[in-house]
């Protein structure tokens, strides 16, 4: 699938797109940095996933593993699509189309994925009393945002590139996001999007500002060190010998008397 090349805005920027497309981005990445630092000095302790297991384990058994790989599979396709720029795909020798039509239907194999295990872990959060009942106010602002990021991202890809003529995000957003970065923000480069790539811009915008305040934290605290762990070596411990029994003792006794 060809995606349709979208060239640059080149009317003036707007005080709207100023403030949703550089400070809303900048204020919620100043807050995804300061909050992490603020919850590992304060909230060590709530550095956890907080597990709901033994409370219900049929859903969670399905939904956790379809949403976690389906969420790495999407995590890796915005990094390639956002944060390399096409010309270096392109000198490795993977054409623009190879790259849209691999991302396209990859992307929505993951966006599936995610979607569904993202489904699953909410019907369970609700269909369950014990765990409504012990869903806090986090968990209230996380799963609604979330579930509004992965829906807004799997329509837009689905509307435009996989139902529609194509959209090159690689080219507008793409631009975007990496000026963020290099602290040459071009507001300019998403103005012209379509209106779904904006709002899962925004939404995702949102998304890491909230997430030093919930249970996304743990992405942090993943066990990688294990895996370099040296093993721990056991060693057996020797038997002592058995102490003698009191009748033993006593018939030794007897014997010494007799040859006494």
């Amino acid at each position: 699938m060809n995606a349709v090349p979208t060239p640059l805005a080149t009317a003036s920027t707007s005080g709207a797109d100023l403030l949703l497309w550089v400070a809303v981005p900048y204020i919620c990445l100043a807050v995804f940095v300061v909050g992490h630092v603020w919850r590992y000095r304060h909230d060590q302790f709530g550095w956890t996933t907080h597990t709901t297991q033994l409370l219900e384990h049929r859903w969670l058994r399905w939904g956790s593993p379809l949403f976690h790989l389906g969420a790495f599979m999407v995590i890796a396709g915005h990094v390639v699509g956002l944060a390399i720029p096409d010309s270096w795909t392109e000198a490795v020798g993977i054409t623009e189309h190879a790259y849209h039509t691999t991302a396209v239907w990859a992307g929505s194999v993951a966006g599936v994925a995610m979607v569904a295990g993202l489904g699953m872990l909410c019907a369970r959060r609700l269909l369950t009393r014990s765990i409504r009942l012990g869903t806090d106010r986090s968990d209230k602002l996380l799963f609604p945002l979330l579930s509004a990021t992965v829906l807004l991202g799997i329509t837009a890809t689905a509307a435009h590139n996989v139902f529609g003529p194509g959209y090159d995000y690689r080219s507008t957003i793409s631009v975007w996001f990496r000026g963020l970065f290099v602290l040459q923000p071009q507001p300019e480069a998403i103005t012209g999007a379509p209106l779904l790539f904006q709002l899962h811009a925004l939404t995702a915008c949102l998304l890491f500002a909230a997430w030093p305040f919930t249970r996304l934290v743990h992405v942090w605290s993943a066990p990688i060190g294990y895996l370099a762990r040296p093993y721990l070596v056991y060693r057996r411990r020797a038997t002592p010998a058995s102490a003698p029994t009191a009748v033993g003792q006593s018939r030794s006794a007897s014997g010494s008397r007799r040859a006494v």
